[in-house]
């Protein structure tokens, strides 16, 4: 069977699984974004161990990292990039201020340019995430050739802030009063240009990485609460 099954791998694949499954769950019916949330958050967490789960296995081969890499970038993009989309098209459906506005055009053509704005947006938003890890993945080869070691600081905002950017703008519906799609929408705007800006960050050490998994537990915590209590 082609691939690799041990334990190295495991995070990465439960990644995509989990992104898979959010993607389902915020598309199916009227909507989930927010239970889809939840499963962007847990991609964040198998993220943020899966680099140092598989550089524990000493005796992995130069096929056996490569291959590590590819799946971690094809399951970034799925989770981190294709994952906030879907969640953004999914609260469109739930959309007082969507809906409102939808009713006011008085022209088919009216409405299909609106909704086509919108998932404009989120398409582009996607193949910014698919930019950003190509040129990630392209810059660390070369450096690896140079300078060896590990990368001390990333250029351009990384695509798995998303696990914690969009659950957060999507906590604010709990404490604002009004519909925050739009707000989604344009942080996702947002965020995609970080992704490919030239702005650098430095890369988070594991106290920094504990912080990160911490703020995601409160913010998984507080979803699971305002959706229980709605």
């Amino acid at each position: 069977m082609l691939g690799y099954y041990d334990y190295t791998v495991v995070l990465t694949y439960l990644s995509l699984l989990s992104a898979g499954t959010g993607i389902f769950v915020s598309l199916s019916g009227n909507g989930h974004p927010y239970w889809g949330v939840i499963f962007l958050l847990f991609c964040g967490l198998c993220d943020a161990f899966d680099g140092k789960v598989a550089r524990t296995k000493a005796d992995r081969t130069q096929m056996h990292m490569n291959y590590g890499i590819q799946i971690d970038s094809l399951s970034d993009l799925v989770a981190f990039g294709v994952l906030p989309a879907c969640i953004g098209m999914a609260m469109l459906r739930l959309s007082p201020t969507v809906e409102m506005i939808i009713d006011k055009c008085t022209q088919s053509w009216q409405r299909i340019l609106f909704i086509g704005v919108l998932g404009t947006i989120m398409v582009l938003y996607i193949l910014a995430a698919m930019i950003r890890l190509a040129y990630f993945n392209v810059t660390e080869e070369e450096r690896q050739k140079t300078e060896g070691g590990a990368r001390k600081f990333y250029t351009g905002l990384p695509v798995t802030s998303a696990s914690l950017i969009f659950p957060f703008v999507m906590l604010l519906q709990y404490v604002i009063p009004a519909d925050i799609t739009v707000v989604y929408f344009a942080t996702a705007i947002i965020t995609g240009f970080a992704f490919l800006s030239k702005m650098k960050i430095k890369k988070p050490g594991l106290k920094g990485i504990l912080i990160m998994v911490g703020i995601g537990a409160i913010e998984c915590v507080l979803v699971i609460l305002g959706e229980t209590l709605k």
